[in-house]
């Protein structure tokens, strides 16, 4: 079993407004990704480099609201609230192996489409963010060509993802356990302080770091 990064999720409470904050940030547009009939979410995505992108997504005004909670804590958010970098997703060869490795809190094992993409990832049943965000999503992709690959390369490399949270060992543990590896560098936080995550991104504007907004 490996496990490896496989992509940044930004939240939004639309995908304009999402897109519009990455776009500020980085100086580059993001791409058309599509829809997620099961989660009643969409998304437009950045190629970061091989096998790895950013996601923008939100929930989807024209669909159909799903009989269960959204994924990636969309329903929590408020009306108002910021777009932000909630939380990365790791990318295995085995992800049942890699879901036990873990505390249930990663959530169960489900079968997810996009268009002509299928893919296995873990869903927690009240849709919330392992560790606020800190602990990564699952994701297995059916065999084909990865997301990223099929992206128009802007410029943008990830360079580094830092991780800030109170409680560093215990997802040090979770990521051992699941054979992580990856530019993910994790930070300790005192005990008051709530979780957040920076990316340090090579733009063709110069490095920059994607702001910055607590979960």
């Amino acid at each position: 079993m490996k496990t490896t990064l496989d992509h940044l999720v930004i939240v939004a409470t639309d995908l304009d407004t999402g897109c519009a904050f990455v776009t500020g940030a980085l100086g580059v547009d993001l791409q058309p990704g599509g829809a997620h009939s099961r989660m009643g979410t969409h998304n437009r995505l950045l190629h970061l480099g091989p096998g790895l992108y950013l996601e923008v997504i939100a929930v989807d005004p024209c669909a159909i609201r799903p009989d269960r909670p959204r994924w990636f804590g969309l329903d929590r958010l408020a009306p108002d609230s910021p777009p932000h970098l909630a939380t990365w997703v790791a990318r295995t060869d085995d992800i049942h192996t890699a879901r036990d490795a873990c505390p249930a809190m990663v959530g169960e094992v489900e079968p997810m489409t996009r268009g002509t993409l299928n893919w296995q990832i873990t869903i927690p049943a009240d849709g919330n963010l392992p560790m606020a965000g800190s602990v990564p999503t699952l994701i297995q992709w059916a065999h084909g060509p990865h997301p990223a690959d099929m992206l128009q390369d802007k410029g943008c490399s990830l360079l580094a993802l830092d991780v800030f949270h109170t409680d560093p060992e215990k997802i040090q543990a979770i990521l051992t356990a699941m054979n992580f590896s990856g530019p993910v560098h994790l930070h300790a936080l005192q005990a008051s302080s709530a979780p957040y995550l920076l990316a340090h991104i090579q733009t063709p504007n110069g490095l920059k770091t994607l702001p910055l907004s607590s979960v």
